[in-house]
């Protein structure tokens, strides 16, 4: 079978494919390139045709739902129709485009739409991890039970997504989700300021999406143009927002071990893992509670979310990966993000 992921990241889009054990696919394409010429990923995607399954670009997820099939409403619980956020206009339009041209796209849920995440945790909340965090979740699962030799229900996992932008934390207790810390639910990340002071959002009142994607490390080191690597070279010129950075991605695993209390292991993932000073510093102070390491993958250039993508589509169509999706009850995903909200004397903009 021939099968591509597509991770749509903050910082760059990613695609990683096989067809049976030959890598067809494994590249990342910069967002600037993909502003100037959306175009750009239909033509990555169509140079490895004929596919047999595209597993897309599905941001807030839905549940398993051919291309076909997505609706306007769709489109929108997936990705807003927030025009201050250019990223998000554009995976619209590459969503669209792919639509147009009959592409063998699934789209696929987050972790707000898996039925083994118990209701009470999902109660007034939409973004418990988006559907590429469970795409990582999918090669975290392969990755621990191949190395311990174990069955995919057996794995059991707290996994630290480290995103550009956001992060996201993610309990794994028998090869099943069972709880989530979001991107803009959990803690900062190096560009977001993650969860909201309620406080701040009331006297905020309304406000565009991209001021989500504000407030975080970036943001508190005062220097517009810092990178991650920079961040992490020069930590202690910017020790604020290095240790708002750490500490976060250190109060979500410990916040998670209430819904995973014996995790196997602590796993990182995600483009700010790869940067040594970060993946060492996480592992030193994580290491308290358990052991700490870096999902494995195969791909050279994707990020982990485009190999598991490429996993959960191998998975749908019945392959060698049935099992990761059968664990994960990706095909038992119902609803939408806005099914669990309690609060009273509000409603939330519905698509």
């Amino acid at each position: 079978m021939r099968i591509i992921g597509i991770d749509p990241g903050t910082g760059s889009f990613d695609f990683f494919g096989m067809d049976g054990e030959k890598i067809i696919l494994d590249i990342s394409v910069p967002v600037p390139e993909v502003a100037q010429n959306p175009n750009v990923l239909v033509d990555t995607v169509s140079s490895v045709f004929p596919l047999d399954m595209i597993v897309g670009p599905s941001g807030y997820g839905l549940p398993v739902t051919p291309i076909k099939d997505i609706t306007e409403r769709d489109l929108t619980l997936m990705v807003p129709d927030d025009k201050s956020i250019p990223l998000y206009d554009g995976i619209r339009m590459v969503i669209r485009l792919m639509q147009s041209k009959g592409f063998p796209v699934y789209f696929t849920p987050g972790v707000i739409h898996l039925p083994t995440v118990p209701l009470y945790r999902k109660a007034n909340k939409m973004d418990m991890g988006t559907a590429d965090k469970v795409c990582c979740v999918a090669l975290a699962i392969r990755d621990q039970a191949e190395l311990y030799g174990i069955d995919y229900n057996q794995t059991s996992f707290i996994l630290a997504e480290i995103g550009y932008a956001f992060n996201a934390v993610i309990g794994v207790d028998g090869g099943r989700i069972v709880d989530g810390l979001g991107g803009t639910s959990g803690g900062p990340g190096f560009i977001t300021l993650g969860s909201m002071d309620s406080e701040l959002a009331v006297r905020l009142g309304r406000f565009p999406g991209i001021v989500l994607f504000s407030g975080g490390a970036k943001g508190v080191s005062g220097k517009d143009d810092l990178t991650p690597e920079e961040l992490a070279k020069e930590h202690d010129k910017y020790a604020d927002s290095w240790n708002m950075l750490v500490e976060s991605i250190v109060k979500g695993v410990v916040a998670m071990m209430v819904a995973v209390a014996r995790p196997r292991e602590i796993l990182l993932s995600g483009r700010l893992s790869g940067i040594p000073e970060i993946a060492e510093t996480l592992a030193a102070k994580l290491s308290q509670f358990g052991k700490v390491r870096k999902v494995g993958r195969q791909a050279k250039v994707a990020k982990e979310a485009a190999e598991g993508a490429y996993i959960i589509g191998d998975g749908l169509l019945g392959g060698k990966y049935k099992g990761i999706v059968d664990c994960l009850d990706l095909r038992g995903a119902t609803g939408t993000m806005f099914d669990y909200i309690q609060i009273k004397g509000a409603e939330p903009q519905k698509p």
